[in-house]
């Protein structure tokens, strides 16, 4: 892939500040979702703030050698959801999962240790094309059905009256055409923002279809919720996590901090696959080698501490966001000046509240359009890995089928309060059939 602005590369200011605004808005709707649906008092606003905090340590970590946004990790609401149901208080609760998320952090800063004395060949040994591309092929199909499930939802104004949801696919399916035009046949500057435009294409026409929903009274066509900017305000200071905690950090004892350790040590090791496999697909699309340099071992830091900081600050734990994968490898943009200006942006409007209303209130829909692409993309950047594997041959052909399989079927497993999600399990049984298979020397 020809990049149009290289990873050392520096664009003009003013478009910088376009492209850290697409690359915010492709982490947006799943970085506040995760506070959102955990919920115990948590805040989006401070979620942001922890993204954007723990995204600038991760660069820092890289040698600002990696363009990856770090966001909220979906894997960990099993685990910060049982931090609160265990906690004595909400306050007890929140110092919880920062403790968790330590915990999380601190199993990356050992692997990434034992990575820097062990080296890196094993990774390549254990994870050949075979398997990691079909894994990261899998990190996309997973994630379709969110993207599917966004572009269907309608506001409901009144429970009592049945809604359709062809007007909010008529704008997702919009939306997604906008962002796909704008990429491949828009100028030199539409190419490197075809979100944005997508994004403000869709709301307007959604915000089109729900002036006339309102007027006539069909509930199908409201689309958009204008009425989260009745209480706006223009400046409020996040609700940090380390407040609570500080607070709560007293209630809680030794075996409290034992069972959030339980909760959230094992999924550490279950991003650490997903992790491998979004560093390789970034490496890919990039064309530099990241395991290599700036090496595994400073990825790992960099999302282990960068992990600690967003928690300290926003509560969720992080990972490496594969929308902001998909979204330098769709507009070929690869400048991490991009990222560190986007979690600057991140920081900022965290406590700008005309801002994060005006962005939560994307519609959803929307977002579903423009989550069609990037979840698209993921996928193909992964099945592109696998273009050059001998697929004739039956040990490759079978690794790859099982690990395909079992992601888009969504087999994962759930050990008490651990789940191994569905990508780790696909790559955890690609590991194990590979190294079984390969002990058969190709037939003749």
């Amino acid at each position: 892939m020809k990049l149009v602005y290289d990873v050392a590369d520096k664009p003009k200011t003013g478009q910088i500040i376009l492209f850290a605004l697409q690359q915010l808005l492709a982490i947006l709707a799943a970085t506040i979702a995760v506070p959102a649906i955990v919920g115990n008092g948590m805040s989006q606003a401070a979620a942001l703030f922890g993204a954007g905090a723990g995204t600038l340590v991760y660069v820092l970590f890289t040698k600002a050698k990696s363009p990856v946004f770090i966001g909220s990790s979906f894997a960990f609401i099993g685990s910060m959801a049982a931090a609160f149901a265990g906690a004595v208080s909400a306050q007890a609760g929140f110092a919880g999962i920062f403790i968790g998320a330590c915990f999380a952090g601190l199993v990356y800063v050992v692997i990434a240790v034992i990575v820097k004395i062990a080296g890196t060949g094993w990774v390549s040994k254990f994870m050949p094309k075979q398997v990691i591309g079909p894994t990261v092929a899998i990190i996309g199909l997973s994630l379709a059905v969110n993207a599917v499930g966004d572009l269907q939802k309608v506001i409901t104004v009144d429970e009592t009256v049945e809604t359709v949801p062809y007007f909010a696919i008529i704008v997702g399916i919009f939306t997604l055409l906008v962002v796909c035009i704008s990429s491949v046949y828009g100028t030199k500057s539409m190419k490197l923002i075809p979100f944005i435009i997508g994004i403000v294409a869709g709301y307007a026409l959604a915000a089109i279809f729900t002036v006339i929903g309102k007027s006539t009274g069909n509930a199908s066509m409201i689309l958009c919720d204008f009425s989260v900017f009745e209480n706006m305000k223009i400046f409020e200071v996040p609700d940090f996590t380390f407040v609570h905690a500080i607070e709560g950090i007293k209630e809680i004892d030794g075996s409290y901090i034992a069972s959030v350790a339980v909760a959230f040590v094992p999924v550490a090791f279950v991003t650490f696959a997903e992790h491998l496999a979004d560093h390789m697909n970034i490496s890919t699309i990039i064309e530099k080698n990241l395991i290599e340099e700036p090496g595994l071992h400073r990825t790992l830091l960099g999302d282990g501490v960068g992990n600690m900081v967003g928690a300290l600050f926003g509560g969720c734990a992080n990972t490496t966001y594969g929308e902001s994968i998909a979204c330098v490898a769709v507009t070929k943009n690869a400048s991490v000046i991009t990222i560190i200006c986007a979690a600057v942006m991140a920081i900022l409007i965290s406590f700008f509240g005309p801002f994060v209303t005006f962005l939560g209130s994307i519609p959803t829909c929307v977002m579903g359009g423009v989550c069609m692409s990037l979840y698209g993309f993921i996928a193909v950047s992964g099945l592109k890995m696998i273009k050059d594997v001998d697929l004739d041959d039956n040990r490759n052909l079978f690794v790859v089928s099982v690990i395909l399989v079992s992601g888009i079927g969504g087999l994962s497993l759930t050990f008490g309060k651990v789940t191994i999600t569905t990508v780790a399990t696909a790559l955890i049984l690609g590991i194990i059939f590979n190294i079984i298979l390969s002990g058969k020397k190709k037939n003749a």
